[in-house]
């Protein structure tokens, strides 16, 4: 049952500060806002989103990490994946996000102030995120975009780490979707072994995104290369992603009924889906270069 106290909160919150693209994008893609059981990936690693906007909680003995707040009206359904998993959510000592989108940082405004959180955020994603949205290079024009602003409390850098309780997520800057997008890894212990766990930020070229003369992101293409050598370099045991179904999680989640091996064990689909995304990159990349030349 929620506290009276968060309810007010929330209550409050969502009369001050939900936006019409929560309502507009809980209609157009309901997965976003469709509950999902929340379960144990790994370790110590567990899934708290949707059916399809990811949020995972590391907990540690010390207190916990949650990365992605997703939309403002996310909050209690990640609270209650929270405590239906046994944890409590005001123990939720770190709050991160993989991008600056409203999909996965809208929510955290109330969750920084239901939980006192500490909201650490990559440099380059830090002035959307204190603006709420209107410094964004694709979308700083569409009202419907924007988000309650929230206080960053620690700017992250490329390779910087996050610790907390012997838990070490290291950031990586993996550009392109946001000036800020940020892949976390991890190394995480199960049934006597040692994995590693990829937490992909997004590789993906959004519908209108320009890769050739952008005045806004001069470097947009560039930033995405290097995005993707860096996550082929990645040793990737675990792959997980900010949506459930850049890895496949409906559909893993499903297979860990029937028992057997751990199907968020998948080196192989992680190489697979890197490769995809590179290749609906550069197919774009030519497409606007082959455009721009005519």
């Amino acid at each position: 049952m929620f506290s009276r106290r968060f309810i007010a909160i929330f209550l409050f919150a969502c009369t001050l500060f939900a936006q019409p693209a929560d309502k507009l994008f809980s209609q157009t893609n309901p997965d976003w806002t469709t509950p999902f059981p929340p379960h144990r990936i790994i370790g110590n690693v567990y899934y708290v989103g949707s059916k399809d906007l990811a949020a995972f909680l590391i907990t540690t003995p010390q207190g916990h990490i949650l990365i992605n707040s997703n939309l403002a009206t996310s909050a209690p359904q990640i609270r209650k994946s929270v405590e239906q998993l046994g944890f409590r959510f005001s123990d939720i000592k770190i709050l991160l996000i993989s991008h600056a989108h409203l999909d996965h940082c809208v929510g955290s405004a109330l969750i920084k102030q239901l939980t006192g959180a500490k909201y650490m955020v990559m440099d380059a994603d830090v002035p959307e995120i204190e603006d709420g949205g209107k410094n964004d290079f694709q979308y700083s024009k569409s009202r419907d975009m924007f988000y309650p602003p929230a206080k960053v409390d620690r700017i992250l850098h490329d390779g910087d780490e996050v610790r907390l309780g012997g838990v070490v997520l290291v950031a990586h800057l993996t550009a392109g979707h946001t000036k800020g997008c940020t892949t976390w890894t991890l190394k995480v212990a199960d049934n006597g072994k040692v994995y590693n766990v990829v937490i992909v930020g997004s590789p993906n070229v959004n519908p209108g995104y320009k890769l050739v003369n952008n005045a806004q992101y001069p470097q947009i293409a560039q930033d995405y290369e290097h995005t993707f050598r860096t996550l082929k370099a990645l040793p990737c045991d675990v792959f997980l992603g900010a949506h459930g179904s850049y890895y496949g999680m409906t559909e893993k989640f499903a297979q860990m009924k029937n028992g057997g091996a751990n199907p968020f064990i998948d080196p192989e689909g992680y190489k697979s889906y890197v490769a995809d995304r590179e290749r609906a990159f550069q197919e774009e990349l030519k497409r606007q270069q082959t455009k721009g030349a005519m």
